[in-house]
């Protein structure tokens, strides 16, 4: 049987060219984190394993709050899933290109699936359709390459920021200013603005609930808002 490994490289090295970047923006993230996570009170060793157990950006920074916010565990596990659940349908989108994959390399695959993974791969096996199982495993471990060094290891040099900055200097504020730097840019279809005009409103009429699970009732609104306006506009399309 003839080795894929020649042939899986240029796939492998085109990925790790087009992720580069996408490094600038995982730069400034990755240390973010890390020093919201100290000055939350986590220790170095907790920062690390935070990214190593959960490695996805968003549901982490979410999480944090939380926690910042004592809320219990059961309600922090339930938001942090709540914001992962774009993953599921980025592994629906990417079934039919690595469905066949053996199942030990599907399963890293689903740990390495990130926003940044998930965009260059999918783009990349709709340019080229002649791209075999290999060559697309390939592609998408190059791609995800680098956006895994950069997290883990600003989220280190974050983390050590983070124990020698004064507590008055108060980096709490930097939370929301980080969720509306990362979800802004994304808000492109009516669908998508319903959606976040939904959240907002919701999450400020329900403040007052305990635990922060207004902001998971809110979420639920958002979705839902979100596939009504979808439906709609689709409706109104169609001949």
């Amino acid at each position: 049987m003839n080795d894929p490994t020649p042939v899986a490289t240029p796939a492998f090295l085109r990925g790790l060219r087009q992720s580069v970047p996408f490094l600038v923006v995982m730069m400034p993230f990755g240390m973010l984190f890390g020093v919201l996570g100290t000055e939350a009170g986590l220790t170095m060793f907790e920062v690390v394993a935070f990214s190593l157990t959960v490695f996805a950006g968003a549901s982490q920074f979410a999480a944090l709050q939380m926690m910042q916010d004592q809320a219990p565990v059961w309600a922090i596990f339930a938001t942090a899933m709540a914001v992962n659940l774009r993953l599921l349908m980025y592994s629906v989108a990417l079934t039919p290109h690595l469905g066949a994959a053996p199942l030990g390399t599907r399963a890293v695959i689903a740990y390495f699936l990130v926003d940044q993974s998930f965009a260059q791969s999918i783009a990349e096996y709709t340019r080229r359709p002649e791209m075999t199982m290999p060559e697309k495993t390939a592609f998408f471990f190059g791609a995800v390459l680098p956006v895994t060094v950069m997290w883990f290891a600003t989220s280190v040099a974050g983390a050590g920021m983070g124990q020698i900055i004064p507590p008055e200097y108060a980096l709490d504020f930097a939370l929301p200013i980080t969720f509306l730097a990362m979800v802004a840019p994304m808000l492109r279809s009516r669908a998508e603005l319903a959606a976040a005009v939904v959240s907002v409103a919701g999450t400020l009429a329900l403040i007052r609930l305990p635990y922060g699970t207004g902001l998971l009732v809110a979420a639920g609104l958002a979705m839902a808002a979100g596939v009504l306006v979808e439906n709609m506009t689709d409706r109104k399309a169609a001949p």
